[in-house]
């Protein structure tokens, strides 16, 4: 089996897709038992060693909530020689914030909801309260010069409302902005998504002055559509794409979301594309696999199975 697929460009396309990896927290904070911090690290590193440059390294959020990443502020330090990787974390709150920040944090992303169920279960909060919540957090993370990504759950359809308006996901997106995220992550939380949904609702966002290079796009892979999904996404200029390496991850607060769209899965696309990514698929590959042995299970991944 070749180990990179046949190059056949698609015109209309972007020539690079910078891929926002979140193995690391989205991935490894629903495994069930704690994944020790040295395993952590030199996944991080292994990933950043396969050319991604931008890996999501961990959450700030009490350990209470999410024990699986109660050693953020050991395993952050660990990952201070990595030049040239960006390396954002996610703060539910002021609190988070402060721990980032004091670690050296320069990225830092903030995790709303587009729907009212979502936002209960997973902050105990309306979604305007979220709103609320993270205005100052936007606001003390911009004057200390780290930028902000804003995550916006359930914006094709959510386990408890069904299938989510666009205008209700253009409106939470607009605030979000409007507090100052430098970026706006759409996710297909439990993976409903379809082309022409994804087409939709990024023509609307458009149409409420939110420009295509301040978006990115975070597909689940519930219904086999991740991959569908993300092209309609390059097709109408989204640059930024999030995924997980080997496919790790879902979200402990919707038992209906399986696993992200596996960083391998879309590399082996994109290069067919001719996209460049700058990542080694061969690398990446086996990095998932390592971690998949650590995890003692096989990888979602169907790429990191065909190429393994």
């Amino acid at each position: 089996m070749t180990g990179l697929p046949m190059r056949v460009p698609m015109d209309g396309l972007p020539a690079r897709v910078r891929i926002h990896e979140v193995g690391a927290r989205d991935g490894l904070q629903n495994e069930q038992v704690a994944v020790p911090v040295e395993v952590k690290a030199e996944f991080i590193h292994r990933l950043a060693q396969a050319g991604l440059t931008t890996i999501e390294a961990t959450s700030f959020v009490h350990p209470k909530w999410v024990p699986q990443l109660a050693d953020a502020e050991e395993l952050f330090p660990r990952l201070a020689e990595l030049e040239g990787v960006r390396l954002p974390v996610l703060v539910p709150n002021e609190r988070g914030l402060d721990r980032a920040l004091a670690l050296g944090a320069k990225e830092i992303a903030v995790f709303g909801s587009a729907t009212e169920s979502f936002a209960k279960a997973n902050l105990n909060r309306t979604v305007d309260e979220a709103l609320t919540m993270f205005e100052p957090v936007v606001t003390k993370a911009k004057e200390a010069g780290a930028s902000v990504r804003g995550y916006l759950s359930m914006c094709f359809g959510d386990p408890w409302e069904g299938p989510v308006p666009i205008e209700q996901v253009v409106r939470v997106s607009r605030r979000l902005i409007e507090l100052g995220c430098d970026e706006l992550s759409l996710g297909d939380t439990i993976g409903v998504a379809t082309p022409g949904h994804v087409t939709a609702l990024l023509t609307a966002l458009n149409a409420a002055d939110i420009p295509t290079d301040r978006l990115a796009v975070h597909f689940h892979d519930t219904y086999g559509q991740a991959l569908a999904n993300t092209l309609a996404a390059l097709q109408h200029g989204v640059t930024t794409v999030d995924a997980s390496a080997g496919g790790l991850g879902g979200c402990p607060y919707a038992k209906s979301a399986t696993g992200n769209l596996a960083t391998e899965d879309l590399v082996w696309m994109l290069h067919g594309l001719g996209i460049a990514t700058g990542v080694d698929l061969g690398h990446l590959t086996t990095t998932s696999a390592w971690m998949a042995d650590r995890l003692g299970r096989p990888s979602p991944s169907r790429t990191v199975r065909a190429l393994s």
